[in-house]
């Protein structure tokens, strides 16, 4: 058969690769301890679960609005509202399945020969895919290039040229667990004024996994840049919902018409019983997150000192989301040699650095999204391995 050539252009996500590996080794008989996948190890929140029920109890099972029922996208800019003082239309709010359709759209609407979207890298790599698929020229800045692997706003701004239509952000940043703060978000949206035809997508979706008591510097605060920022925020992260497919975003108005096609053609709408929980979510208690973070911060700490006190392994501090990304280089070892000898000789299934970025031979992705038992055995796993 004949088949479309912009399909060899799209990439995977490996980390389902290491899951699946992994759990084919455990049917054998081989213990594994899971640091590859990036979701929450918590129960979604009881309130929000008993929310999903009634809504099927009250009949709402069938279609609903493309863009996602009013009540729901009401409910995200009352958040928006509380979390960051900013009044925002509903209607530029879109309901997705998830985050990945945000950043499928958004680059689906800007994606095409000739056109430059600048990336991340290492970054979340459906980005890179999805540039790729629209034969768009990817313009990477690597975070590899700073010790705390964050990125340097003027650098980002050197790269823009009359051919760039979109700025992908990712702040808290999968994979690295890096967090840049307010101060150098600052300068880089006072330079983006410059530029009015690049549209920024920010991908906050961890913005309630920020360690140390710091404040999320979002986009929200920036209202001269609103008329072209794309915003993926979302449900999973931050209330242990990665399997309910439930995301939303804002979106620039001239936009949301084209968008919400894309959604008609793709996935005809988010299910209405996860929608109602969605609601219950945003409007309820954060008790969930906040004892969330109390862990999250324990294992990062744990897995920030274990790391580095192997040898040959360093790591910087994660400063938001749950992962670290350490350099493994030391130890003789690529990235992927490491994570395979990980697996097949310590019992421990994580992701190479090689998923995120042709830059990141040398490191390897570490979830913390995992108990604090299961952390500590595989440090000690993996430094049994290393001698």
């Amino acid at each position: 058969m004949k088949l479309a050539t912009n399909l060899n252009r799209l990439g995977t996500e490996t980390a389902f690769s290491v899951l699946a590996e992994a759990k084919a080794l455990e049917a054998k008989g081989n213990p594994m301890i899971h640091l590859g996948l990036g979701q929450p190890d918590f129960k979604t929140p009881k309130h929000v679960v008993e929310a999903a029920k009634k809504a099927l109890d009250d009949g709402h099972h069938g279609y609903v609005m493309s863009n996602g029922i009013p009540e729901c996208r009401q409910a995200v800019t009352r958040w928006i509202k509380r979390r960051y003082n900013a009044d925002v239309d509903f209607e530029r709010i879109l309901i997705m399945p998830g985050g990945k359709p945000t950043m499928s759209y958004a680059i689906q609407c800007f994606g095409e020969p000739g056109a430059e979207i600048i990336h991340p890298t290492p970054a979340f790599p459906i980005y890179e895919s999805m540039i790729n698929y629209t034969g768009s020229t990817p313009v990477p800045y690597d975070l590899t290039e700073d010790k705390d692997l964050k990125f340097n706003p003027e650098k980002i701004l050197s790269l823009i040229t009359d051919k760039t239509r979109l700025l992908i952000l990712i702040n808290p940043n999968n994979p690295t667990g890096s967090f840049v703060e307010k101060e150098a978000i600052d300068v880089l949206a006072e330079g983006l004024k410059k530029y009015p035809h690049v549209t920024i997508l920010s991908d906050e979706i961890y913005s309630r996994q920020i360690f140390d008591n710091k404040e999320m510097p979002s986009f929200f605060h920036y209202p001269e840049l609103r008329d072209r920022l794309i915003v993926l925020e979302g449900w999973s992260k931050a209330y242990s919902m990665t399997g309910w497919r439930l995301g939303w975003s804002f979106w620039p108005k001239e936009l949301v018409e084209h968008v919400n096609k894309l959604l008609i053609n793709s996935v005809s709408c988010v299910n209405a019983a996860a929608q109602f929980a969605g609601i219950a979510a945003l409007d309820g208690p954060d008790d969930s997150i906040d004892e969330m973070m109390v862990k999250f911060t324990q294992r990062r700490d744990l897995i920030h000192k274990g790391l580095n006190d192997l040898p040959g392994v360093e790591c910087s501090l994660p400063g938001g989301a749950f992962y670290a990304f350490p350099k493994v280089v030391g130890t003789g070892m690529s990235g992927a040699e490491f994570c395979k000898k990980a697996m097949h000789e310590a019992g421990v299934a994580i992701v190479p650095g090689t998923a995120f970025g042709k830059t990141c031979n040398d490191y390897v992705r570490f979830s913390f999204a995992a108990s604090r038992d299961n952390i500590s055995q595989a440090l000690e796993n993996i430094k049994k391995m290393l001698g």
